[in-house]
C-alpha cells in the first residue's frame, strides 16, 4: 500500500508562491499518473494538475498558468509550484493517483492565501 505524505504549504500573502511536496512510499509511484487536488472548506475536492508517468501535465482551468506540477521519480516524489496565488486557492491540497484514486489519502497540507 502506498502511503502519501503532502507537505510545503502555508500562509501566503495574494501574488506569493508556494512549492508543495507529496512524498510517496513504495517503488510502485513512476508507474501511476499522479495528481494535486485540494478540498476548501464547504467544497467538494477537485483536481487542479495531474502529471502522467512520463510526464504530460494537465490544469485545472483556475490555475492554469499559474500551477506548474512535476515529478521525481527517483525521488518517488511529486511537486507543486504555485505561483501568483490568491485567495480562492485557499485550501488542504492533496496528492494521489489520477484518474483513479487508488491510495488512502494522506494528512494535506494547508495551504491559506490572505493578506
Amino acid at each position: 500500500q502506498m502511503q502519501l505524505v503532502e507537505s510545503g504549504g502555508g500562509l501566503v500573502q495574494p501574488g506569493g508562491s508556494l512549492r508543495l511536496s507529496c512524498a510517496a512510499s513504495g517503488s510502485i509511484f513512476r508507474l501511476y499518473a499522479m495528481g494535486w487536488y485540494r478540498q476548501a472548506p464547504g467544497k467538494q475536492r477537485e483536481v487542479v494538475a495531474t502529471i502522467t508517468s512520463g510526464g504530460p501535465t494537465t490544469y485545472a482551468d483556475s490555475v492554469k498558468g499559474r500551477f506548474t506540477i512535476s515529478r521525481d521519480n527517483a525521488k518517488n516524489t511529486v511537486y507543486l509550484q504555485m505561483n501568483s496565488l490568491k485567495p480562492e486557492d485557499t485550501a488542504v491540497y492533496y496528492c494521489n493517483t489520477n484518474p483513479i484514486v487508488r491510495y488512502s489519502w494522506g494528512q494535506g497540507t494547508q495551504v491559506t492565501v490572505s493578506s
